[in-house]
């Protein structure tokens, strides 16, 4: 059965929308997101559980294949450091190639890490497959923030990266807790912690390709594989080397000094690399901007405390507390709740007041305080103390780890998206690196000190075990006599603590950091929205040159906008900018763009106009809104400034040939939304279109109702507009709406039940197909027409009840007379037949 329908409306980014589908300029509902998001955040749940599944079992698993405390180091470190090295690399491929592929390839790669690394026979070879699971968790971490900033604005971001901060939260404390059960169960092993993993990213893998729709760049590209190699080798020589100093040589020695040297000169040769190369893998450009530079190094200085504090507390549950691998994993929980609560409701706060900042510092605050609070806890310490101490750096973490990545976002094009996500991600997985190696080692030092202190004070009898306390090696606190292992206890205890304290300086110095960095208003469009947007927009290389201006400007200089903007009309007899003398250089038009409350507006767009339409002169606020024109001779022109997230505004400015001190206020767009329900029931209506337009029809936005029956659009310009609303099954409504000029307007839409008609036509052969029905009213209006299928059926929506006539062709055309009674489905059967059958 075929039936004809409305032309469909191909909704533009005109209304600001926050989230944008895949051709980057329909929006996305919420629900299309999540489907969208759901095999991103199962890739981001298996890439989090492998960091954390083994944390509980390191110590088993180190003394099965009989390593000692470095090899217990580097099974951590050498996850964090292929992380590190591949971060930049997988940010760099996100802008150049096809993001979903990546995401892909990155599962694959770590379900072959995995399955390699259950089958490890010795540490050396532990420690080579870790490498491989770290290149996909890499690839994996890095590309979950890129994709949800191509999809999501900022503004919007924090409510679905409070939806990240959940599967990490699950993730970080089931890892654990599963890795615990499994080493403890016999009949597993584990072996299987690194199993496990593997039927969630097939999963994963399946769901992407269903679900994860994003537009494919096609360019010609050149992969910078030699800056990845120099970042890689250097940060490899100094983890080598912060992991040894102090234990296989002095940390003041030959082998020092030739390793920090060879790692600086490493360095300096990836910088030199990539100040030549056509697309580099960290494009030193974006360190210009300081809130990219105090991001990174406060994320390095975060990644310290935060990988040191959930890599250390498995050995300081289980060697200092004497706890199973499963007990420890629970005895965490305090620390993974403070960070699930933390980063949703900071999320949500961000999306609702687009302040960030302050969650930020708030998060350095609590961080350090945790940090120093874990410094003073020993191996009998009250575990609600150490429960308290937890929480505290989990809500830290929460607040930190995903607003830094945030705020960095929110200041790069799209183009540099990926590059500038995964260069924050790439100094926080480096600070965990280096924290957890050179924490490590410091563990290690702190570790033999106090226990050869205490076993010196347990008299001649234990004095033969002094030597073997150094060697390294993870004891087994089972076989050791009741008061050595007191002193090992007290020991790791003691030795864990000197770490968290280490890790509190680091948060200090994360925290300090963030107290310079400037908040910037955040965007209210994705990467895919602003891409579509600068694809509309006129050529930049034109900004300098005059050019006509672009219709939407015409529009907001014809509409006369609050401070004093007269129309365009009104200006046709005043002086012409162009027919004046220019002076040297131009005459300066210098002010501020200010929102609400005289707050600045970074990144406003202000260009300066001639009466005849012809542009002069374009500029971008910087941080503190500031803007700056010139003016090419004495005259009337016409200041047009635009902001994401706010009203045009055009003004007409008189210029003397003194220069102008011009501010321009802008005020904020409005939101708009609501239900729509069924008249007769009063149940929610689910996928019904609705559709914005204003006072001359142009479309402003449009989207459909999720399952409660909700709709809502952002960045809508005040004043009166139509909605209508459409349904199966339903009649269409359209309703005037005046939305106001702050905050968001709601309505609530009921949608009358259509009449249907339906059935079947036949010839004396049986159902006939091809055959064509048309439905006329009373007043001989073509309600509709309908073509058979091969089961002749037809079928007619939404009728409003009253007489009808429906005519059938095919055969001899036949007509019938019919009342349609009103809600509900009518049944019309059709019998066709030439004359004399």
């Amino acid at each position: 059965m075929a039936t004809t329908t409305p032309a469909g409306v191909r909704a533009h980014a005109k209304h600001g929308g926050g989230s944008t589908g895949p051709s980057g300029d329909v929006p996305m509902t919420h629900r299309q997101i999540m489907e969208a998001l759901s095999g991103l955040l199962l890739g981001m749940f298996v890439a989090i559980l492998s960091s954390t599944i083994v944390s509980n079992a390191l110590p088993e698993i180190i003394g099965d294949l009989g390593g000692g405390q470095s090899a217990y180091t580097w099974v951590v470190t050498s996850t964090l450091l292929a992380m590190t090295a591949a971060t930049p690399l997988w940010g760099k491929l996100a802008d150049l190639y096809n993001k979903k592929a990546l995401v892909q390839i990155a599962l694959v790669i770590y379900v072959l890490g995995s399955a390699a690394a259950g089958l490890s026979q010795n540490p050396g070879m532990l420690i080579a497959c870790r490498v491989v699971q770290g290149i996909g968790v890499g690839g994996l971490s890095a590309l979950a923030q890129i994709v949800m900033a191509a999809m999501i604005s900022p503004r919007e971001r924090g409510r679905y990266s409070g939806y990240l901060g959940a599967t990490f939260a699950v993730a970080t404390v089931g890892g654990p807790l599963l890795g615990g059960v499994i080493t403890d169960t016999s009949w597993l092993g584990w072996r299987w912690c690194f199993y496990v993993g593997v039927p969630f990213a097939v999963i994963a893998l399946i769901v992407l390709q269903k679900t994860l729709h994003l537009p494919v760049v096609k360019r010609d590209v050149k992969v910078d594989w030699a800056g990845a190699f120099f970042i890689s080798a250097a940060v490899s020589l100094l983890l080598v080397w912060v992991t040894f100093a102090g234990d296989k040589y002095d940390w003041l020695s030959w082998q020092t000094y030739t390793m920090v040297a060879g790692s600086i000169l490493l360095g300096l040769i990836f910088v030199f690399v990539e100040s030549r190369a056509k697309e580099p893998i960290i494009p030193l450009r974006l360190f210009r901007n300081r809130t990219i530079t105090l991001s990174s190094l406060a994320s390095m200085f975060v990644g310290v405390a935060m990988f040191s504090g959930t890599v250390f507390f498995a050995q300081y549950f289980q060697l200092a507390r004497d706890k199973s691998p499963t007990m420890s994993g629970v005895m965490t929980i305090p620390m993974i709740g403070g960070l699930f609560v933390s980063s949703t409701v900071s999320g949500q706060f961000i999306t609702r007041t687009g302040k960030w900042k302050a969650w930020l510092v708030s998060g350095g605050v609590l961080i350090t305080a945790g940090l120093g609070l874990l410094g003073t806890i020993r191996y009998d310490t009250d575990y609600w103390k150490t429960a308290v101490f937890m929480a505290l750096l989990g809500l830290g973490v929460g607040m930190m780890m995903q607003n830094l990545v945030l705020s960095t976002q929110n200041q790069v094009d799209p183009a540099d998206l990926g590059s500038a996500s995964s260069t924050v991600t790439f100094f926080r997985s480096l600070g965990g690196a280096m924290g957890v190696s050179a924490l490590g080692a410091v563990m290690a030092n702190r570790i033999t000190h106090y226990a050869q202190d205490g076993i010196a004070g347990l008299g001649p009898k234990y004095a033969s075990l002094a030597g073997s306390s150094s060697t390294g090696s993870i004891p087994d606190m089972d076989k050791l006599p009741a008061p050595l292992r007191t002193v090992m206890e007290s020991a790791y205890g003691h030795g864990i603590a000197d770490v968290f304290l280490i890790g509190a300086v680091m948060a200090l110095l994360a925290f300090l950091i963030t107290l310079f960095i400037k908040e910037v208003p955040l965007r209210t469009r994705g990467a895919m929205a602003q891409t579509a947007g600068d694809e509309e927009a006129a050529d930049p290389a034109q900004a300098s040159a005059p050019s006509p201006v672009p219709a939407a400007a015409t529009a907001a200089v014809t509409e006369a906008a609050p401070g004093g903007t007269q129309p365009l009309a009104a200006l046709a007899t005043a002086a012409r900018p162009e027919d004046q003398p220019a002076g040297p250089g131009g005459i300066p038009v210098r002010g501020f763009v200010r929102g609400a409350e005289s707050a600045p507006v970074a990144q406003a767009a202000v260009t300066l106009i001639s009466l005849a339409g012809r542009q002069l002169g374009r500029s971008v606020a910087q941080a503190d809104g500031s803007y700056a024109v010139d003016a090419p001779g004495t005259g009337s022109y016409v200041l047009i400034a635009s902001a994401d997230g706010f009203q045009p505004q055009a003004s007409t400015i008189v210029v003397n040939g003194d220069p102008v001190a011009y501010d321009i206020l802008l005020s904020g767009t409005s939101g708009l939304n609501g239900l729509v329900r069924a008249a007769q029931t009063g149940l929610a209506v689910k996928d019904a279109m609705v559709i914005v337009t204003d006072v001359r029809g142009d479309l402003l936005a449009t989207g459909t109702t999720g399952d409660n029956g909700e709709f809502a659009f952002a960045e809508l310009v005040p004043g009166a507009v139509t909605v209508a609303v459409n349904a199966a099954g339903y009649r269409p409504r359209a309703l005037p709406v005046e939305v106001g000029g702050a905050g968001v307007t709601r309505i609530e839409v009921d949608l009358d039940a259509g009449a249907q008609l339906q059935g079947v036509v036949r010839a004396p052969h049986g159902p006939l197909a091809d055959a064509r029905v048309t439905l006329v009213d009373a007043a001989g209006n073509v309600v509709g027409t309908a073509t058979t299928g091969v089961d002749g059926a037809y079928a007619f929506a939404d009728l409003n009840g009253g007489e009808y006539t429906v005519i059938a062709t095919g055969y001899p055309p036949a007509a019938t007379a019919l009342t349609v009674t009103g809600p509900g489905v009518d049944g019309h059967d059709i019998e066709l037949a030439h004359p004399g059958e």
